[in-house]
């Protein structure tokens, strides 16, 4: 099947700015931002895996943040702004926000700052 004929979840005007259109939600709005659950969050868009409450941490940044990805979830892409690396969804492409390093908040040293309105979290 091809990446036009995919069937994915219907997303809200704000949801299709920030995953379609690379926009960022509010700082310290979104409601995963303080999820403490265990379980999975995956993509908003095709429901694809992509972190596990193992590797969320709060890095006070006002969105919810990860030091590491399910193997093969998440792809790097240099950002527009030649500054920053964008992070998406290795499903769907999907915008998810962007990954920073070098910040030492936690042993593996890699912050993926995520967009709450990218992601769906299923408790396990």
């Amino acid at each position: 099947m091809s990446e036009k004929t995919k069937k994915y979840n219907a997303l809200t005007p704000e949801e299709s700015h920030v995953i379609l259109n690379k926009g960022t939600e509010r700082p310290f709005t979104g409601e995963l931002l303080n999820e403490n659950t265990q379980g999975i969050y995956t993509c908003k868009q095709c429901d694809a895996p992509l972190y596990t409450s193992e590797s969320k941490f709060d890095a006070m940044c006002g969105w919810p943040s990860f030091d590491d990805e399910i193997e093969g979830a998440v792809e790097r892409v240099p950002d527009t702004d030649g500054r920053r690396t964008e992070i998406v969804c290795s499903n769907c492409k999907g915008h998810l926000g962007h990954v920073f390093e070098g910040e030492n908040f936690t042993a593996k040293n890699t912050r993926h700052c995520v967009n709450s309105l990218s992601m769906n979290f299923k408790a396990i």
